[in-house]
């Protein structure tokens, strides 16, 4: 049954040990294929919080003064060290998450680029220089830490997020705060095991663990300065609120509904391969998942076809190396995006595919969808002005590409889009007209890599600042600017001025 046991609990990881929680409240992990209990997570106390939060402050004073270089150096040995440990990483996620080993594999690996993008990260620091702004008189910037920060982590991808959140800020010189999803902790653990074993100070990284109230003490507490986040739109809007009503810097990554437009002159099969995978990998539960396709004129004719990229996909436990799409991650999703397939047939779509209720030989009891594909669906259907987050492509018609770059637009969300043409004059018109943050050309799943940064935007973004990359590093960090007067020849003035000063 390819079944692990992790440790009974999870631990907290404050001051850089490990340590078991005095919760009197536990959440328990399940395997998502199984539902065996793998390990429960504490609802940290009050005390232990605190003790993070307190550890964090205590560590940035000398963190922070650390040279640049030095904490680069502790980047490189991380990000060696996550090579290492790859398949250690990739079986916890599968375990807890439900996603298949080579897709858990993605999972390190994308978040692994970011701990690269840190071992260099001393140019995105660099301030500015004005010589002679006056006379004898200079201006220079510079960008100094925060101070404590903290990242607060969706189920997802268990090891993705948390590499785009505490690696940026500590090599900033900052310390961190860092609560893993409650549903998938494991991950988090080990690569706190690994940082430490690279040589991250004591006090620079702590975890806790929870749910609401691990949340709200840390949209509270006075010493974390900002906060990162990933997940869906109620925790985002209330972390964004309330963070920010407490002085701090929050950047909320939230929902989507990601459309790619189809045009008549596209590849076609690639299209409708990219089309499969984008929707049904790691079971739709993709904030940049493409979940919503619409057919541009003559390929509509296409989409029959779609059925048959999709039906040979395997259904499975994730460790299973045949298997394409693994479980949702709980028995309460699963049953979400079902009613949500079931409220499109009752508002007139055409369920094209029906993943409904699938048998898994072996995991009788797993959270399992199938792929599904909803055709003639309307903006007004509930499938589509909710966020699925499931296995689900819902399919629109369009007559132009006007027409689809408007759907596109009129939908509050703006993480991300692809469209699929054979026309640099046609792509270009999209890429300039279209209101979203992140768009593929010919690509269908268009997340940066961290030279650059996630910049989601409209009802999937809050806040100004966006992750990893040069945003990532502005997010993390605060601008000193100095001007100095050093006169060779100072005039000598027996009289104090009052008048605005003027640098001539």
């Amino acid at each position: 049954r390819f079944i692990r046991r992790f440790s009974t609990t999870t631990q907290l990881f404050i001051n850089g040990e490990f340590k078991e929680s005095k919760a009197t409240q536990w959440i328990d992990v399940k395997n998502p294929a199984t539902q065996e209990v793998v390990t429960r997570v504490p609802e940290a106390t009050q005390e232990e919080m605190r003790e993070a939060v307190e550890a964090a402050q205590a560590a940035f004073k000398k963190w922070s003064t650390t040279s640049v270089s030095v904490r680069q150096r502790v980047m490189f040995k991380l990000q060696d060290l996550i090579r290492k440990h790859e398949d250690e990483l990739a079986e916890s996620i599968t375990i807890e998450n439900g996603k298949t080993i080579p897709d858990a594999k993605g999972d390190v690996f994308r978040g692994l680029e970011v701990v690269e993008s840190s071992c260099f990260i001393a140019p995105s620091m660099m301030g500015e220089t004005v010589e002679g702004l006056a006379q004898s008189v200079d201006t220079y910037s510079f960008r100094q830490p925060l101070g404590v920060c903290a990242g607060i982590c969706p189920f997802n991808f268990p090891a993705m997020i948390p590499l785009w959140m505490f690696p940026v800020a500590v090599t900033c010189g900052n310390t961190y705060v860092l609560k893993p999803s409650e549903k998938t902790p494991g991950a988090t653990m080990l690569l706190a095991k690994l940082a430490k074993e690279a040589g991250l100070p004591d006090g620079v990284l702590n975890i806790i663990h929870g749910a609401t109230d691990c949340v709200n003490f840390i949209c509270d507490a006075p010493e974390i300065k900002a906060i990162s986040f990933v997940g869906g739109d109620t925790a985002g809007k209330h972390i964004h609120s309330r963070g920010t009503k407490n002085g701090k810097r929050v950047q909320s990554n939230m929902g989507a509904k990601n459309h790619g437009t189809i045009m008549p002159d596209a590849d076609k099969e690639a299209t409708l391969n990219a089309l499969a995978g984008a929707a049904f990998g790691a079971a739709g539960q993709r904030c940049m998942a493409l979940s919503t396709a619409i057919f541009v004129g003559q390929a509509q004719e296409w989409i029959p076809e779609l059925k048959s990229r999709a039906e040979p996909l395997v259904l499975g436990y994730g460790m299973d190396s045949k298997v394409d799409i693994g479980p949702v991650i709980t028995p309460e999703s699963k049953a979400r995006i079902e009613n949500l397939i079931a409220s499109a047939e009752k508002q007139g779509a055409t369920i094209l595919l029906d993943g409904r209720n699938p048998k898994v030989d072996g995991f009788p009891d797993g959270n399992f969808v199938g792929p599904t594909i909803i055709d003639n669906v309307t903006q007004d259907m509930d499938c589509y002005t909710e966020e699925i987050f499931g296995p689900v492509l819902v399919i629109l018609r369009a007559d132009s590409m006007e027409e689809a770059i408007e759907m596109t637009n009129s939908n509050p969300y703006g993480n991300g889009c692809a469209v699929f043409t054979q026309s640099g004059a046609a792509a270009r018109k999209f890429v300039s007209e279209i209101d979203v943050g992140q768009v593929g050309v010919n690509l269908p799943i268009p997340v940066p890599l961290p030279m650059f940064s996630f910049t989601g935007s409209r009802a999937s973004f809050l806040g100004s600042t966006n992750f990893y990359g040069k945003s990532g590093v502005h997010f993390y960090t605060q601008v000193k600017t100095v001007t100095t007067s050093w006169k060779v020849d100072a005039t000598k003035s027996s009289k104090a001025s009052t008048t605005m000063p003027l640098l001539k």
